[in-house]
């Protein structure tokens, strides 16, 4: 009778498929994987609830690898456990169009819950992740019905905790006493410049500690019985988020790489894949897994025996909590309510009708005071700037640790960190996360936003104080660079709207995009309220559209944010002189780039000279055709916003005389 394949065996199979998939594609890590190989076993076998014919299943345990250029070991572990990533896919490791990129992708290869690569980001994530794990099982787990109720796994690597972003998620977890995570850290101390202690001197365990985590190990992340004795105890944690210290070797089998920085990042060879089968005990050939190993890591039986047991749950929650059901289920799928839409689409309508003078970012608030009673799944927050971003409401309740619900959270000053947070809480399901920070501090948060970009993931950002008419604070807290900056990223909508209605239409825009972000760009100073009927209140959604106009205009102005009302002063100027122009509103150049042609020749014809105006570099806006900007390509200085914006050339007197001077250079008809 056969004996079953050690533990030894199932690891040595994780080792063998990162070499060999690195060798064919003469790129990649295998170091990672062949180190993590044990830690993967003992999770995967032993404690992880999933089912490989199910990715979505909602409650799947998820698992984050971090430190994503080992992404041969997640790829193997999904090939192995059943899902449906065939071999062939592993032999095109790396390769166009295979499901096996380099860094893994979420929502291309069954079983990825995030896109990692940038390190930290996944920690992070992860963060997000089982927060809202507990926050809907506070929500919807009532007594005698659990239906919320997995765990969060993350493996890290040095480079992960190197990130100062690591910091930030662990603080928060910890403070939010995040007992479903459990973080195993590779501890292998090597990275591409070598061994690490000369840059990573860091007491790992202590810092951990200090941000209120357990703290299990070192243990041998080689011995599986070891890691699963760890993971065990981890289990057992309510109130604490685990940290499991793993010592590995990197390269772990490879005679001559392992433990050195020549394991990490690059193919080991054939001769060495050659010696590391032998030293392994490993007689099958490339991408070839024995039929008894293969069997062993099979877990299609018993993830489907999880499902049903859980799906026997649902159905008794779904007859005695009916409405729950719906609601939880409608959010998971990220599906907004019946109805919405028309909700909002009235709230822009009474919006425009009552015609107030306030900030954008108060504009905001009620915006979100208004559609959050509709929207149980909105979740905002602010880093430690929620009087200034107005991203609280009426009864909206603080997310703390220790305490159940809550629907905003106080971030501290981690801006970063929020963002990757925000995405995990987006890439779980259940949530549409918002959070606010001042714009110029969008540059620390930046990655994570691009992230949010390449996963199509609905996550808002608020970015208040939006340009120098912010005032005394000066330039180190004035944007001049970053609402270019920001609409360069691919896939991320940004709005700057230029009164309370175009902040509403920006509110429900972002929220009714589903397989993307948005960046909404807002004022500190208050903005008049622009005349509209309801074919331009309705048109604002399209990005840009014709706010006023004059018959046989002879130029055309595009506004942005507060600058729209400095645009309409003008064009009242321009008249009295006889000079018709028309003021095109372009509260969301992204938006406006993806409209049909016959609508934005309609907004902006060819012919007449167009002049910008926003309080922001002026290169971008050659590409709408503007021959003038009335932009800043400075920085700004400490004064009152009224006076600095007057000093700085920001007044309809000085609009008017640069669109004389471009209407006298560059009359109507003439081809520019």
């Amino acid at each position: 009778m056969r004996t079953a394949p050690r533990s030894q065996d199932l690891a040595h199979a994780l080792r063998a498929l990162a070499m060999d998939a690195v060798q064919q594609a003469a790129s990649g890590h295998p170091g990672a994987p062949m180190g993590m190989a044990e830690m993967a076993v003992a999770l995967w076998t032993r404690h992880l609830k999933h089912d490989p014919a199910d990715p979505h299943w909602p409650d799947r345990d998820r698992f984050v690898l971090s430190n994503g250029h080992a992404s041969m070991l997640l790829y193997g572990l999904l090939h192995l456990s059943g899902y449906a990533l065939p071999m062939e896919q592993l032999r095109r490791f790396r390769q166009r169009g295979s499901l096996t990129p380099g860094h893994p992708e979420v929502d291309h290869t069954p079983g990825v819950e995030t896109t990692t690569g940038p390190l930290g980001q996944g920690l992070a994530n992860a963060v997000g992740m089982a927060l809202a794990e507990k926050l809907l099982a506070d929500r919807y787990n009532h007594d005698g019905h659990t239906v919320v109720d997995h765990r969060t796994w993350v493996f890290v690597g040095d480079g992960c905790l190197m990130e100062g972003l690591s910091q930030e998620a662990i603080s928060l977890a910890g403070a939010w006493q995040l007992g479903k995570l459990t973080v195993l850290y590779d501890d292998n101390g090597i990275s591409i410049d070598g061994p690490v202690r000369a840059w990573f001197a860091d007491d790992t365990a202590a810092r951990f500690r200090a941000c209120g985590w357990s703290v299990i190990g070192p243990v041998d992340g080689h011995d599986v019985e070891a890691v699963d004795a760890a993971l065990q105890q981890a289990r057992r944690s309510v109130d604490r988020p685990t940290l499991v210290i793993c010592r590995t070797t990197i390269g772990r089998g490879s005679p001559a790489r392992a433990g050195t920085a020549r394991a990490h990042g690059e193919p080991l060879g054939e001769a060495e894949i050659e010696a590391t089968r032998a030293a392994l005990g490993w007689t099958a050939a490339p991408f070839e897994i024995p039929p008894q190993i293969g069997a062993a890591w099979d877990q299609r039986e018993q993830g489907a025996a999880a499902q049903a047991a859980w799906r026997v749950r649902w159905n008794d929650y779904r007859r005695d909590c009916p409405a729950d059901a719906d609601e939880l289920e409608r959010r998971l799928l990220g599906r907004l309510p019946e109805g919405f839409e028309i909700d909002w689409l009235r709230l822009l309508a009474r919006t425009q009708q009552q015609g107030r003078t306030l900030a954008s970012r108060k504009a905001s608030q009620h915006t979100i005071a208004a559609l959050a009673p509709r929207l149980p799944e909105l979740l905002g927050g602010s880093a430690d700037l929620t009087g200034s971003n107005l991203t609280d409401w009426p009864d909206c309740g603080a997310v703390r640790g220790g305490e159940r619900g809550g629907r905003h959270i106080n971030y501290g000053v981690r801006e970063f960190g929020m963002a990757a947070v925000m995405n995990g809480l987006a890439l779980h399901g259940g949530f549409i996360p918002f959070g606010g920070t001042f714009l110029t501090f969008s540059d620390y948060s930046r990655n994570a936003i691009r992230m949010a970009a390449l996963m199509k993931r609905r996550v808002i950002h608020v970015f208040t104080h939006d340009s120098i008419g912010l005032g005394e604070d000066g330039p180190t807290h004035q944007p001049v660079e970053h609402a270019a900056s920001l609409r360069l990223i691919p896939g991320l909508d940004v709005w700057r709207p230029g009164d309370e209605a175009e902040t509403v239409a920006a509110w429900g825009h972002a929220l009714m995009q589903a397989d993307r972000p948005s960046a909404l760009l807002l004022s500190r100073q208050n903005l008049p309220a622009q005349p509209r009927g309801p074919e331009q209140t309705a048109a604002i959604r399209r990005g840009a559209y014709v706010l006023s106009d004059r018959p046989q205009a002879v130029a055309v102005l595009i506004a942005t944010g507060s600058e729209l009302s400095l645009a309409m002063a003008a064009q009242q100027l321009l008249d009295q002189q006889g000079v018709p122009v028309r003021v095109v509103s372009m509260p969301s150049s992204t938006v406006f780039d993806r409209q049909d042609t016959a609508w934005r020749q309609a907004v902006l014809p060819p012919g007449p000279p167009r002049i910008a105006v926003e309080a922001g570099v002026t290169p971008p806006w050659a590409a709408y055709g503007c021959t003038a900007v009335l932009g800043l390509d400075r920085y700004g200085e400490s004064a009152p916003g009224p006076e600095l914006m007057q000093a700085l050339g920001f007044t309809a007197a000085h609009l008017v005389e640069l669109v004389r001077a471009e209407v006298a250079r560059c009359p109507a008809g003439v081809p520019r």
